[in-house]
């Protein structure tokens, strides 16, 4: 984050944020220093999914594959500003994004809005093939505090070799109607930032993404490694220089996670993620929703927060995380930024 972004994320504490949080850092520590769990705190750190729908067909990602084992679908506007009502007094940081194209949601800017008003720092990733001009002038009006484009090559070879049936012409123009706006409207707001997902075809042009980024005006660049399922043999989108890569070779010239998966996660003291039907889910690594901790069609988020389910998904994290599914390709602390 930018000095810039670091200040206007401040400016959404308040008193009650605060102290939620200090109850939230002090727990997880207790947590992890005794292996008992402890959770009086409620997350600061949110992500609702707008839908599971997309537009592309990237190879490693259940909304390009069309893979989903559960139900896919759109989040009910209603549904969401009952539910931002009952978590705003803890809610600081909300994602708009778990799987598909949040700008696919016919109603999204106005439920970028809604979280916006109720002093909630609101973030969303696309693909910005749906950034149009219009679309651009509404998302610089809904307040959205930061705006993540995927952009994963220089050339359309390199970009659509991950991003398959993108186009990149599309992500420029999309990020070119977001900065023209940003400055009409003289907002602040949304950070730009430009993600460059590292695979092996597109490796070479790390360089070339800074200087891209600074001739559209574009805030802030984030390196980010990829996660592959079918790594262990090796796979052609590991890139060969280990920094860009989740994965090393071991001695036995196989391909391991790079992340030692201690039996620890501050995901699960902080954060959680909302399926588009309402469904909490752990972490974002648990794409096909296979840990329901509960749903909010049902109970109160407190209650799943807080309930018996949850705190034992936490316990079996201290006790021995390699053996959770969903932690077994985890990336947490791998990001590389630049």
């Amino acid at each position: 984050m930018t000095f810039s972004d670091l200040k206007n994320l401040a400016s959404k504490l308040t008193f009650a944020k605060i102290v939620n949080a200090l109850n939230v850092y002090g727990s997880y520590y207790y947590s992890k220093a005794t292996g008992k769990v402890r959770q009086p705190g409620l997350p600061f750190s949110m992500a609702f999914e707008p839908t599971t729908s997309c537009n592309l067909r990237c190879p490693e990602c259940p909304s390009g594959l069309r893979s989903f084992t559960r139900p896919t679908g759109m989040l009910d506007v209603d549904f969401f500003k009952t539910k931002i009502d009952e978590l705003k007094n803890h809610l600081l940081y909300l994602t708009f994004y778990f799987q598909g194209e949040p700008f696919l949601h016919p109603q999204f800017t106005e439920m970028v809005k809604y979280a916006s008003s109720r002093k909630i720092y609101t973030v969303t990733s696309t693909n910005a093939h749906y950034l149009n001009d219009e679309n651009a002038q509404k998302t610089i009006a809904s307040g959205l505090d930061r705006l993540i484009i995927s952009i994963d090559g220089t050339t359309q070879e390199t970009y659509e070799s991950y991003r398959v049936g993108g186009s990149l012409d599309k992500v420029i123009a999309g990020t070119k109607n977001i900065v023209h706006w940003k400055k009409k409207l003289k907002s602040s707001t949304p950070q730009v930032v430009f993600q460059f997902l590292v695979v092996k075809p597109n490796e070479h042009q790390v360089p070339e993404i800074h200087d891209i980024a600074k001739k559209l005006g574009v805030d802030d660049v984030q390196i980010k490694t990829a996660q592959v399922y079918d790594y262990e043999n090796g796979n052609p989108l590991i890139p060969d220089t280990e920094q860009y890569s989740r994965y090393k070779k071991n001695t036995q010239g196989k391909f391991e996670l790079k992340n030692p998966l201690l039996n620890q996660c501050w995901k699960m003291w902080h954060s959680c993620v909302v399926t588009w039907d309402g469904k909490v889910v752990p972490c974002c690594f648990d794409k096909d929703a296979s840990h329901v901790m509960g749903d909010m069609n049902e109970n109160s988020f407190t209650n799943i927060w807080k309930s018996e389910r949850y705190n034992s998904f936490r316990q079996s994290i201290l006790k021995s995380r390699s053996e959770i599914d969903i932690c077994k390709n985890c990336s947490e602390g791998l990001q590389v930024f630049e």
